[in-house]
């Protein structure tokens, strides 16, 4: 007997129910009935055999007519410390409801025996798929069956009641409390639904400063890591309270104006939570595009989209302490209970990281991010657990200066980059491509406050233009097609300021 399973769907963080752990009692074999509103009404009918409760979810419950064949599945052990449980298994958890206990006894099989006999027959029986018993409990009483349907790979039995003195047609379930508090099911939900208002009241969510990763050159496999996609978008922490939702950069610059729609959005979520992810625009093939990003910034038009792929904060409770898989499960529970058109949970793959980056290639996507499935979350630091791995050659980069244009193009010729080496900052090359005449215009009236007289770097750069040195303030994303054995970049092309990155942060990693 085990209790894997029943250990393996319980976040013990987040339920009162208790851990699994065999043991057996000390007398009599007992039996348990619970009533559980999860998201379908059923009873779960429990027998102790050999250390657990053997487990039957019962739709219908069950009675005291034998003309009532009842419908009962079975379902993974639970441990035998289960039999006191009642309360409520909190919204976002496997078996999500109110729970009472219905009845409960002592139960013995028809013929006398010892219980070590007892259990062991029971076990024969079981493996059979037929078991006979006699419950003495306060409500269900007399001679039972469990007989499995033949040909029945899902576990389906049938729950009888045998014609003995105790048979009846009057409706047993009609006796609805709880046999431990007194109390029903709508008892405990009104409660329930007090208890969580006032924690709402209590409880609030604040900003958390995202995790970050390292950098890896190629793909690999292993079991114990998970791969997603790597988004082209503004890495945004949701904060989510029952007052209001605010979104946040990764350096807690307000996004909640610019991406108000999807705050709206993960208004209907009424928990509280910290949800880690990236807000999006997708061209027609589905691919995210920086570029279209920032085009919505400035004119509202395109649909965002947000993909969420880390739980920080749940109802007050702090998950960084849970494994990444752990974490990512309640993403996805959390998400699937409402009807969010434009917030997706983040889907990944497990062991196969090279076939995954292949597949992410023929899609013309950016890269793949790799993530130890075990890994705890580490707020503000970045960590070898979290690779990403690009595609198309992505570099953010420090504006420290621009060329005078030699064309017919107004406003300025290119940009002049560079990244900190150290405490130093290094040049790594110029970019003139990727701009509208509005960009430029746009850029220059954002620069203009802050050109100076001398260069913020100490080495010479390598041009014969007319240079406006900048202080470095302004952070861009620049896309290109290699670095250069001076370490330069190679047809490097605009993609759009970086407003959720800090100058300090660039940081030059080739050598």
């Amino acid at each position: 007997m085990t209790l894997d399973k029943y250990n393996q769907k319980r976040n013990f963080n987040f339920t009162e129910e208790p851990k699994g752990e065999n043991f057996k009692s000390k007398n009599d074999l007992i039996f348990i009935v619970q009533k559980h509103a999860a998201s379908h009404l059923h009873y779960d009918f429990r027998l102790e055999m050999n250390g657990v409760l053997k487990s039957w979810a019962i739709p219908k419950g069950p009675s005291m007519n034998p003309n009532d064949k009842r419908l009962s599945i079975m379902v993974e052990d639970h441990p035998l410390s289960y039999k006191d449980f009642e309360g409520t298994i909190p919204e976002g958890n496997y078996g999500a409801g109110n729970v009472i206990v219905w009845d409960n006894g002592t139960y013995t099989l028809p013929e006398e025996q010892s219980k070590a006999a007892t259990e062991n027959k029971l076990k024969t029986d079981l493996e059979k798929g037929h078991i006979r018993f006699i419950l003495n409990g306060k409500k269900l009483k007399g001679e039972f069956s469990l007989v499995k349907l033949n040909n029945q790979e899902d576990n389906s039995w049938l729950l009888i009641k045998k014609n003995d003195s105790y048979a009846t047609d009057i409706d047993i379930l009609k006796k609805d409390k709880s046999v431990l508090s007194k109390v029903t099911l709508e008892d405990l939900a009104k409660k329930t639904t007090k208890d969580n208002l006032d924690s709402k009241i209590n409880e609030s969510a604040n900003f958390i400063k995202p995790m970050l990763a390292h950098t890896a050159e190629k793909p690999f496999d292993n079991k114990n890591w998970l791969f997603e996609t790597k988004y082209d978008g503004y890495r945004t922490i949701a904060v989510i309270n029952p007052e209001q939702v605010l979104l946040f950069s990764r350096n807690h610059l307000s996004f909640t104006k610019n991406f108000k729609a999807i705050a709206d959005e993960l208004r209907q979520i009424n928990h509280v939570a910290v949800l880690d992810g990236e807000v999006v625009i997708e061209d027609k093939t589905g691919r995210s595009d920086f570029q279209l990003l920032q085009n919505y910034i400035k004119t509202g038009k395109g649909t965002l989209k947000y993909y969420v792929f880390d739980i920080l904060n749940l109802d007050g409770h702090d998950t960084s302490n849970l494994s990444l898989i752990q974490r990512k499960e309640l993403v996805e529970i959390l998400l699937h209970k409402f009807l969010l058109l434009n917030v997706f949970y983040s889907e990944h793959i497990q062991e196969k990281g090279i076939l995954f980056y292949e597949h992410v290639i023929e899609k013309n996507l950016e890269g793949i991010m790799a993530k130890e499935v075990n890994s705890l979350y580490r707020p503000g630091k970045r960590s070898n657990d979290w690779l990403k791995i690009r595609i198309s050659q992505q570099e953010e980069a420090i504006i420290i200066g621009i060329t005078e244009s030699k064309t017919t193009r107004s406003y300025f010729g290119a940009l002049l980059l560079a990244q900190y080496d150290h405490e130093t900052l290094r040049f790594i090359g110029k970019c003139g491509t990727g701009f509208k005449e509005e960009t430029l215009k746009e850029l220059y009236n954002k620069f203009e406050p802050y050109f100076i007289d001398k260069s913020p770097i100490k080495d010479k750069i390598p041009t014969r233009d007319k240079v406006k040195w900048l202080k470095p303030k302004f952070v861009c994303q620049i896309k290109f097609t290699e670095w250069t054995q001076d370490y330069y970049l190679r047809h490097p092309v605009f993609q759009g300021l970086r407003m959720d990155k800090e100058v300090k942060d660039i940081i030059f990693s080739l050598k």
